[in-house]
């Protein structure tokens, strides 16, 4: 976390990792802040629409959750039982009950397809296979906002990540920049690695000092440079300072003044590595501070929560593990929609929930269940979508899609659609110079049941 000394606006310091989410481990790739603000030279309209990614770290059970198979043999259906939900026609799992009384505010899909199998956030956040990338890498969803809308609110990134550090790194990636450029990778507040950044012995007014001589300096840069690509790099430089001089970010992630009734409705949980403490941790702070950066003028938050790879003992059963993470999930869940209603946020804020696939339907010997790339789930709610439904459908084993498949790609059309981009026309250049669309609009589109 950022301190300063001396006078000025209220600062980070003194918020531990369990009062709120540390602004320790701002990752920037090595670049300067104000690279990181140079998106807004591109910007056009400055909509107010965000979006919140919750990563379930490991591919969660589609058919313990979302699609249960009552008809199937015991082996396959696993040790849980259906509820009806405020929708008629539509049942969850029962550990699910307050997600069941809003799926209103919902929409599931059960034929979520083209998961490349691997165990990472990758296409998750990009929305594209690991294999076949541009050089440079493809851009994740929150590098592509931030590249084509710019930052919305000063003093603010467009892009945060609250994951944290996690021992499997590719569960913990918040998403990368690619070839979008490093000016667009994400703020990662809670990846450790970064100590307190604090600016020692310098107070305000000696970091202004330092400020005036840096803009100084690059003034003369930017006279030497003949191609003008530095021409507005003082405005840059002016709003970096802003933000490490602000305590607006750093008051975002203070979830200290939020009501403890708040935090309560949301759960709270706590900062212990779940599983075999190689994934995500069940902390449902996270749930309300993406609520409130969002809130704060963020575009885009990713998170990876829990950690869902539940093989079997002897690390519990599917069933056991099932039993923690899935009522603490419909807890934060339905808090956020619940708090961004509240607030008027939730058509304008979507919300998705989802893993890298599903599970096996045959529960294998140590009563787990083992990884099924062949199709999985998804929840999604906000952003103006049509919600109260089920998109898609599985066979009687919930092996495979039967009916109306999703692929990862429509879902990431569908984002960028609720945010205000149009993936038939909206390009971003590799490190060629070629244009480059978000996903393969040829093939994938929004989904027309939902916008």
């Amino acid at each position: 976390m950022l301190t300063i000394k001396g006078h000025g606006s209220r600062y980070c310091d003194g918020v531990t990792r369990r009062q709120a989410l540390q602004v320790g481990g701002l990752a920037m790739g090595g670049l300067a802040l104000p690279q990181l603000l140079q998106a807004e030279a591109n910007t056009g309209s400055r909509s107010q629409k965000s979006i919140i990614m919750i990563f379930l770290t490991g591919g969660p059970p589609h058919q313990d959750m979302v699609d249960l198979k009552m008809d199937a043999p015991v082996e396959i259906r696993g040790e849980f039982h259906p509820i009806n939900t405020s929708v008629p026609g539509i049942d969850i799992c029962e550990l699910m009950p307050r997600t069941a009384k809003m799926m209103d505010k919902l929409a599931i899909i059960r034929s979520l397809v083209g998961s490349e199998g691997r165990h990472s956030a990758f296409q998750c956040v990009t929305g594209w296979p690991t294999p076949g990338q541009p050089v440079g890498g493809w851009p994740s969803l929150g590098a592509a906002v931030s590249k084509l809308q710019g930052t919305s609110a000063v003093g603010m990134p467009a892009f945060v990540g609250l994951s944290p550090k996690i021992k499997n790194a590719p569960w913990g990636d918040s998403g990368q920049a690619g070839y979008a450029g490093q000016a667009h990778a994400p703020f990662t507040p809670n990846a450790d690695g970064g100590a307190n950044l604090e600016l020692k012995g310098i107070t305000i007014d000696t970091l202004g000092d330092r400020h005036a001589l840096m803009s100084q300096l690059d003034r003369l840069r930017r006279e030497a440079d003949a191609d003008g690509s530095l021409a507005g790099l003082d405005a840059y430089h002016q709003q970096a300072f802003g933000i490490l001089t602000s305590s607006k970010l750093a008051d975002a992630l203070d979830l200290e003044q939020e009501d403890s009734k708040l935090r309560d409705r949301y759960g709270r949980g706590d900062n212990v590595y779940a599983g075999y403490g190689d994934g995500g941790i069940l902390l449902n702070d996270y749930f309300l501070a993406a609520r409130r950066l969002v809130e704060a003028g963020v575009r885009v938050v990713t998170l990876t929560y829990g950690r869902w790879d539940w093989h079997g003992r002897p690390h519990g059963t599917n069933f056991d593990n099932a039993r923690d993470h899935i009522p603490a999930l419909d807890m934060g869940l339905t808090a956020l929609i619940e708090d961004l209603e509240r607030r008027d946020m939730l058509d304008n804020t979507s919300v998705i929930v989802w893993g890298e696939f599903g599970r096996t339907p045959r529960i294998n010997k140590k009563g787990g269940r083992d990884h099924w790339p062949r199709v999985g789930c998804a929840m999604m709610a906000g952003g103006g979508i049509r919600t109260g439904q089920v998109i898609g459908a599985t066979n009687r084993l919930g092996e495979d899609a039967t009916e109306r498949p999703v692929h990862f790609q429509d879902v990431f059309a569908t984002l960028y659609h609720n945010v205000g981009i149009d993936v038939n026309r909206a390009t971003i250049n590799d490190l060629s110079g070629r244009p480059r669309y978000l996903v393969d609009h040829s093939l994938y589109q929004p989904i027309k049941e939902l916008v």
